[in-house]
């Protein structure tokens, strides 16, 4: 089963942040699911929340799914294809959507995708949770993050460390206001939006 070391790492801190601004009740639609980790973990300390994995990758929502079978979670279900720049989204609604350690390992035109889309599904007052490594103001936030930005480029040249004044830019053009910016552990970010209008 794929495991995630830095997921298990970051999982409480963004939890922490999470129980903050989530509702208490409604949909939780994950962008970019991954391993699954992050959706046992969440739906298993926020009850009232129904979470939704999404992965474009057929091999991990099946192990997904068995995770959130061992896990023995009634709150979550079955995992399906999203590719955030393919529309429409193959689901219509949702309280909130949390996107985790995606922006940076893939294209620019992701990012843009996930916004637009994520505008369609969310109505007044959704919430949109952003969390990774970002530069901020045009800077690298550190060594560490220089180097990963470098890696990740040299891996794929559409890839690399976005910048947050740009995510909140475009953001923003879709109809997106930023709550709050959050310093995260190991010079990670969680960027937490609302939707200002439906």
């Amino acid at each position: 089963m794929p495991f995630s070391a830095a997921a298990q790492r970051n999982q409480e801190p963004i939890l922490e942040v999470l129980a903050g601004v989530l509702p208490e009740h409604g949909l939780v639609l994950e962008i970019a699911s991954g391993s699954g980790q992050h959706a046992v973990h969440f739906a298993a300390e926020l009850t009232g929340l129904t979470w939704q994995p999404t992965d474009a990758d057929p091999h991990l929502r099946d192990w997904i799914d068995l995770r959130v079978r061992q896990a023995g979670l009634a709150n979550v279900r079955p995992a399906i294809a999203l590719d955030a720049r393919a529309t429409p989204w193959p689901v219509k609604e949702a309280d909130a959507i949390v996107c985790i350690n995606m922006i940076h390992v893939s294209p620019w035109e992701a990012t843009l995708g996930l916004l637009a889309g994520a505008s369609e599904v969310l109505g007044k007052d959704g919430v949109l949770f952003l969390y990774g490594p970002f530069r901020r103001d045009g800077v690298q936030t550190s060594a560490g993050n220089i180097a990963f930005d470098a890696d990740l480029r040299s891996r794929d040249p559409a890839w690399g460390l976005r910048d947050a004044r740009d995510v909140v830019a475009e953001a923003a053009a879709r109809g997106f206001v930023l709550d709050r910016l959050v310093e995260m552990p190991a010079n990670n970010l969680s960027l937490v939006f609302r939707k200002e209008a439906s």
